[in-house]
């Protein structure tokens, strides 16, 4: 398998695990926007997009993203990518795209959660996610 999905996957799925209990954003130049309206198409691929703005990264930082919808029994997140970010302070753009087994997402409304995540060293852990801003918003999800 290619580095870049493996990797991808991995701050994706670092950026869930730690998103419950990821601290408000000290600096309030540090943001993340999703956009109005999402993309799925009929084999299952999910591209969202949207704004960041970070500064001061020491490690690796990236922009992971997960969409879920809501029926009346349960409610599935999926992890939708993940894209490096650069913490210069300076406004970018993202787009994240992931797969999910076709047929999982329908077009419509749906609830997008992005974070701009760095991973870096301490002296206890190898790599200790430090969040630099939160975003949930919800979307329209349009077949494409």
């Amino acid at each position: 398998m290619p580095a870049r999905p493996v990797l991808a996957a991995a701050f994706g799925a670092a950026a869930l695990l730690c998103a419950a209990v990821a601290p408000a954003t000290a600096d309030t130049s540090e943001t993340v926007t999703v956009d109005k309206t999402g993309h799925v198409a009929e084999d299952g691929t999910v591209t969202l997009s949207g704004t960041y703005r970070c500064t001061g990264a020491k490690g690796v930082a990236f922009v992971s993203s997960s969409i879920s919808q809501s029926d009346k029994t349960r409610k599935v997140v999926y992890g939708i990518g993940g894209s490096a970010a650069e913490c210069d302070g300076a406004l970018h753009r993202w787009e994240n795209t992931g797969k999910v087994s076709p047929g999982s997402l329908k077009a419509g409304k749906a609830h997008v959660q992005a974070t701009v995540t760095e991973l870096h060293s301490d002296e206890l852990l190898l790599l200790q996610p430090s969040f630099h801003a939160v975003q949930e918003k919800d979307i329209k999800l349009t077949r494409s």
